[in-house]
């Protein structure tokens, strides 16, 4: 076979070979790589730049790359109980083969790398919230009085009421935040559903994450709140919220909604309302009251 047709091959499948880059996005973390012989990069900012002329370039060349968020502090953890060498590129080769899987993830798709930065973090957080909502959920064992999980009937309470919450909300994309109050920090989701013809369409993974901090909410009775946002054609957006108590959800007043978007959440300074919004009460949910479980000690 001719040297030609081999290299042309070779071509071929490169491109049909899907990557994984574990990138180091804050100047933190860089140092702490700096910390291996092997990692000869020395400064943060031209190491992003090397970084995003290898993702262009294996786009142009049809390659598929995906770009995972490297913690240092995970790869030592990695590197001991695997036995390895964390001075040794191979080793990180393979803690990123791990993030891949495991790990926040985003694949490269020509977007400035600042942006793919951001949305990376995001993510990162974003999963970050979801595990350690999880791990309290779980933690929270069984009702002393009836016996049930009370963690997994947290869950699917807070599936209905994010179900009832969809369908009684008007016609328009949804924009939902929810924020849970507790030890060490306050615990923030949002589920974005786009009206597609009578359906919604939403993402599976963000509405899981937004379930799990709704279920830890109500389940641990913690200070939070719920705020939806609807936003169609030709009309104001609509603004409505609830806060979380007795767990459940108790409806915020037209003027409570107002006073907290129309308030700087530092200074406690008033901001002027948005124009075409309108601040309003939410729509019945037809929601009894829940049952109470008590924790075990």
């Amino acid at each position: 076979m001719a040297h030609t047709d081999i290299r042309t091959m070779r071509r071929v499948l490169r491109r049909e070979i899907a990557g994984t880059i574990g990138l180091l996005t804050d100047e933190h973390d860089f140092r702490a790589m700096r910390r291996y012989r092997t990692f000869t990069f020395d400064d943060h900012a031209a190491y992003l730049k090397q970084v995003e002329g290898l993702l262009r370039s294996r786009a142009r060349q049809g390659g598929h790359t995906t770009v995972a968020l490297f913690d240092p502090e995970e790869y030592a953890e990695f590197c001991t109980r695997q036995g390895l060498d964390p001075d040794h590129p191979s080793s990180r080769a393979r803690f990123t083969a791990r993030l891949a899987v495991t790990g926040p993830t985003l694949p490269y798709e020509g977007q400035p790398l600042a942006d793919l930065l951001a949305s990376l973090v995001d993510e990162g957080i974003r999963q970050a919230t979801w595990e350690y909502a999880t791990t309290l959920l779980a933690r929270l064992g069984a009702c002393t009085a009836c016996g049930e999980d009370i963690g997994r009937a947290a869950f699917t309470r807070a599936s209905d009421l994010l179900a009832r919450i969809l369908d009684t909300a008007p016609a328009g994309d949804r924009h939902l935040v929810c924020s849970v109050t507790g030890p060490p920090e306050t615990l923030v989701a949002a589920l974005h559903a786009t009206q597609d013809g009578d359906s919604l369409a939403l993402d599976e993974t963000e509405a899981l994450e937004f379930t799990t901090v709704l279920a830890l909410g109500l389940a641990t009775e913690s200070p939070g709140g719920l705020v939806l946002r609807t936003t169609a054609p030709h009309r104001p957006d609509r603004v409505y919220g609830w806060r979380l108590r007795d767990h459940g959800l108790r409806p915020l007043t037209a003027g409570e909604v107002f006073d907290a978007y129309c308030t700087d959440v530092e200074s406690g300074d008033l901001i002027p309302p948005e124009s075409n919004v309108d601040y309003c009460a939410p729509p019945d949910l037809g929601d009894d009251d829940a049952p109470t479980h008590e924790h075990r000690h």
